[in-house]
């Protein structure tokens, strides 16, 4: 059973996620907000890694990223940062890249870092499903890795139910078919989009990303999965005075 697993056999509903880009708003963050949301009770915790050219992602998580990157960050210090605190950190913590990213730093070596970190669950958008069966998921199952797959609106049923069975942590339920993004406000037509998932009765467990912002729109989320993940507000957030405490305190409504 892996991290994740676990949260939710601890916490079937309402469960809260936070992304943000490691590096970002100072190099040394990632440590320091890992810890601070930890303290403020979110169930787990999405850390991004930052990269040039992130296809799944709006203006504010890109922003970050470009920050990130001046900052100094790459896989090497990340690893080394999240490596830092593995024994310290309780809160699960999710990996999320792009495919070029583990090419490029090598596969093997990748997923051992990944590992060493105390990590077993990474997001990788771009990875084809032809490719997670065909080698990536040989390759992850060798270092106990789990990985996640998205859903859309576009997505088809047949396509989501063959992920329904590949999954061993939770399917991604991405709530619009944009980037990422505080959109304000949960349409009917995303509403539609839920309950048609819901009723689908997957074995997986579901949580909702893309924007998710506040107390209103994670309510809402909750309302037909089991949590969200809030990323662009989040983001945000870091760059005013409020507190991390504060800006999560606002979602749950403590």
């Amino acid at each position: 059973m892996n991290s994740i697993q676990h949260i939710f056999n601890q916490k079937e509903n309402d469960l809260l996620s936070i992304f943000f880009t490691a590096g970002f708003p100072k190099l040394d963050d990632t440590t320091k907000i890992i810890e601070e949301l930890g303290k403020s009770g979110v169930d787990f915790i999405e850390v991004g890694l930052p990269y040039s050219d992130p296809l799944a992602d709006g203006p504010t998580i890109q922003y970050s990223s470009d920050v990130a990157l001046k900052n100094g960050m790459n896989l090497d210090v990340v690893f080394q940062q999240l490596t830092s605190i593995r024994d310290s950190n309780k809160t699960p913590l999710v990996l999320m890249g792009y495919l070029n990213q583990i090419i490029k730093y090598g596969e093997d070596k990748f997923c051992k870092k990944v590992k060493d970190c105390g990590i077993d669950t990474v997001i990788i958008p771009d990875l084809p499903m032809v490719e997670f069966e065909n080698h990536y998921q040989q390759l992850f199952d060798r270092y106990g890795i789990t990985n996640v797959f998205l859903i859309t609106p576009h997505t088809s049923e047949e396509r989501i139910r063959k992920i329904d069975s590949l999954t061993k942590a939770f399917i991604y339920v991405v709530a619009s078919a944009s980037i990422t993004g505080a959109k304000g406000e949960v349409s009917e037509e995303q509403i539609v989009y839920f309950n048609r998932i819901k009723t689908m009765n997957l074995n997986s467990k579901l949580i909702v990303g893309f924007g998710i912002s506040d107390n209103k729109t994670f309510t809402i989320a909750c309302n037909y999965m089991n949590g969200a993940i809030i990323g662009s507000a989040f983001i945000k957030s870091l760059l005013k005075r409020g507190g991390i405490k504060t800006f999560i305190s606002s979602v749950v409504n403590k």
